[in-house]
């Protein structure tokens, strides 16, 4: 059986499930939450010691200022009242992507945070905020060539924000589409995928657990046949 150690998660749907139950999208992203808190227990049952979730893209900054503006007081309430729960249950919180473009009040959130769980050891999740996969790789060629290092596959590798990280061995899509919308470009590369048809609020352990054992069934040949 395949093992598992890092599960990364596109966490589609919110907006369309907020609307489809005679709501907003924010209603949406609200109840999404719920999943969320469902998806990280299950993970730590599972004993998985990474999960990436794709929480707000460089491209998210499209969507209505009212829209972005409930995501973000909604991941700071998150944060402020789940804190004592991620150090209680021995999680580390860890963002990737660019927090230049938060408020000072968030950015400081984000980085006490991080401190607080920092010496976590059972599960690591790793927030992406403002992430993109090209603006990634961008940055990092840009690190390389400032270091005067050459540009190597390993050197890549070392200085994304997914330094010290195992790709991810399986990543999820919920919601019924069936694109990678500019995530972990670079890391993805020998990554099993699954398009689940369910929105995100609609995504239950079950169908996780249902997944991730179809994933532990299957022949990886990384290229080789």
């Amino acid at each position: 059986m395949n093992p598992i150690k890092h599960v990364a998660i596109i966490m589609d749907g919110n907006g369309r499930w907020g609307i489809k139950n005679k709501g907003t999208r924010n209603l949406g992203h609200r109840a999404g939450l719920n999943t969320l808190e469902s998806i990280i227990k299950e993970t730590l049952n599972q004993k998985i010691k990474y999960l990436t979730l794709y929480t707000f893209s460089t491209e998210n900054w499209k969507r209505p200022k009212k829209e972005i503006s409930f995501l973000f007081t909604l991941l700071e309430n998150f944060l402020q009242k789940k804190i004592n729960s991620l150090v209680k249950n021995k999680i580390r919180l860890n963002i990737i992507g660019n927090k230049k473009k938060f408020s000072a009040q968030l950015q400081k959130l984000l980085s006490d945070s991080e401190k607080k769980t920092n010496k976590n050891k059972k599960l690591q999740i790793n927030l992406a905020l403002n992430y993109g996969s090209k603006e990634e790789i961008l940055n990092t060629l840009r690190i390389i060539i400032k270091k005067k290092h050459k540009i190597t596959e390993k050197n890549i590798t070392e200085n994304l924000y997914t330094k010290n990280i195992p790709n991810p061995d399986l990543l999820i899509r919920t919601g019924n589409t069936h694109r990678l919308s500019n995530f972990l470009l670079w890391q993805i590369a020998y990554t099993e995928i699954f398009f689940e048809k369910k929105l995100w609020p609609d995504f239950k352990d079950k169908d996780y657990r249902k997944i991730l054992n179809k994933f532990r069934l299957l022949k990886r040949n990384f290229g080789a046949i």
